[in-house]
C-alpha cells in the first residue's frame, strides 16, 4: 500500500484540525548534543545526502535551515536503471528515498545538518521504516560526499550512542552510492500539498518542531 492511500485510509472522516491537533502534541526533536567534531567550512557551497524514510518529510525541514540552498528529493544507493518511484517502492532496487542538501558551510556546517536529520528529521533507532512507513527504502542511512563528511558523521553516531541519548541503538548506516533526483511531482511536496493527509498528519508536526528545537537556524 503506498503512503498516500494508507494516509487516506487511516485518517477517513478526521479533519485536517483533527489531525494536525493530536499529531502536534505528539512530535518533538530529541534534546542531542552538538558534534564534537565537524567538517571543514571551506568557501564554496557543499552537498549533503542523508535517508531517513518519507523524503516529502525530509526536504521539508532542511529546506528551513538557514544555510540551505536547495534541497531534492531523490533515491541513494542503487542504480540509475532503478530509479524510479514505481521501482523503489517494490523494495528490491537498493535504493532509500534521500535528500540532496546543498548548503553554504559559511552559515550553517555539515554536523549541525546532521543535528537536525538526528533530532528531529526522522528516528535513528527505526530499522528499515520510519512512522507507518516500511521497507529498506525507508532506511536511515547517510551518503557521505568525502572523507571528512564520513568521519564526522561515524564519530556523531558513535558520541551519540555513547551518550545513550535515545532508548535504543542508533541503527543509522554509512552507505556510499550515487543519488538520483526522484519524479517533479514529489518535489517540494510539502510546499504544494499543504493538506495532503500524509503531510498534515506526519510531517507539518515535524517542521514545527524543528522550528521550536532549532529557532536560532530555522528560518
Amino acid at each position: 500500500m503506498t503512503r498516500s492511500l494508507i494516509a487516506f485510509v487511516g485518517f477517513a472522516g478526521l479533519s485536517i484540525a483533527a489531525l494536525s491537533a493530536g499529531s502536534a502534541s505528539a512530535e518533538r526533536a530529541v534534546v542531542i548534543p552538538a558534534a564534537k567534531i565537524d567538517a571543514p567550512r571551506t568557501g564554496t557551497l557543499q552537498t549533503a545526502i542523508v535517508a531517513g524514510g518519507c523524503f516529502w518529510g525530509m526536504e521539508a525541514v532542511f529546506e528551513h535551515v538557514k544555510g540551505v540552498k536547495s534541497v531534492t528529493s531523490g533515491y541513494a544507493g542503487g542504480t540509475a536503471a532503478t530509479a524510479t518511484y514505481d521501482q523503489v517502492s517494490t523494495e528490491a532496487t537498493g535504493h532509500a528515498e534521500a535528500v540532496k542538501i546543498v548548503y553554504d558551510p559559511s552559515v550553517v556546517s555539515y554536523a549541525t545538518l546532521l543535528r537536525v536529520y538526528f533530532s528531529v528529521a526522522h528516528d535513528p533507532t527505526q530499522l528499515n521504516r520510519q512512522g507507518p512507513d516500511s521497507g529498506p527504502s525507508y532506511r536511515s542511512a547517510i551518503f557521505p560526499q568525502n572523507a571528512q563528511q564520513r568521519a564526522v558523521a561515524a564519530a556523531y553516531i558513535a558520541q551519540l550512542d555513547n551518550a545513550h541519548v535515545y532508548p535504543s541503538k542508533i541503527v543509522t548506516r554509512i552507505e556510499q552510492g550515487q543519488f538520483f533526483a526522484a519524479e517533479d511531482y514529489h518535489q517540494n511536496f510539502f510546499d504544494r500539498n499543504p493538506y495532503h493527509p500524509y503531510i498534515v498528519h506526519w510531517d507539518k508536526p515535524k517542521v514545527a518542531a524543528f522550528k521550536t528545537a532549532f529557532a536560532p537556524i530555522a528560518r
